[in-house]
């Protein structure tokens, strides 16, 4: 049975390709007891920023969706630079996921499965979570999708 660092590796998002300093006096997660706290993600692919622009006039909802994938691998990757393993998440405990949105867009919550979705099939069981989708009218450096997340971590 694969580990869940193949699971992710897998899907085409190998664990040592990931953008991980955030800068100035914000770090990329926060970790108190068995909580962690990890930083909203964009979607970039190593240095590759990818998906800029609004959903869905410039973006699609499924280019959307698959950026919403993008930035949870990238937050399941420095998930496991901090913690050594993927298998150290005891589950997904909360995500939130932003969506730079047209004004008339309302299926920010099918852009942000994606983000679900890749917990879920990484994760198992331990991926489900709370969510909240919203839309915003704009997000940092134009991309169409920020996600942030909130882990239990094995003790």
């Amino acid at each position: 049975m694969p580990t869940r660092d193949e699971k992710l590796e897998s899907l085409g998002y190998p664990l040592d390709k990931i953008k991980y300093a955030v800068g100035g006096a914000i770090e990329s997660f926060a970790v108190d007891g068995t909580t962690m706290y990890l930083s909203g993600q964009v979607p970039y692919d190593g240095e590759d920023l990818k998906y800029v622009g609004k959903v869905p006039s410039k973006i699609s909802v499924e280019d959307a969706t698959k950026a919403a994938e993008l930035c949870a691998a990238n937050l399941l990757r420095i998930a496991h630079k901090a913690l050594g393993s993927l298998d150290r998440i005891d589950r997904v405990l909360r995500i939130t996921g932003y969506v730079n949105a047209d004004p008339t867009f309302t299926d920010c919550h099918v852009v942000i499965m994606g983000a679900t979705n890749l917990c879920k099939t990484v994760l198992g069981e331990s991926g489900r979570h709370a969510r909240s989708a919203l839309g915003m009218g704009q997000l940092p450096l134009g991309v169409s999708v920020e996600v942030e997340m909130i882990l239990k971590i094995k003790a």
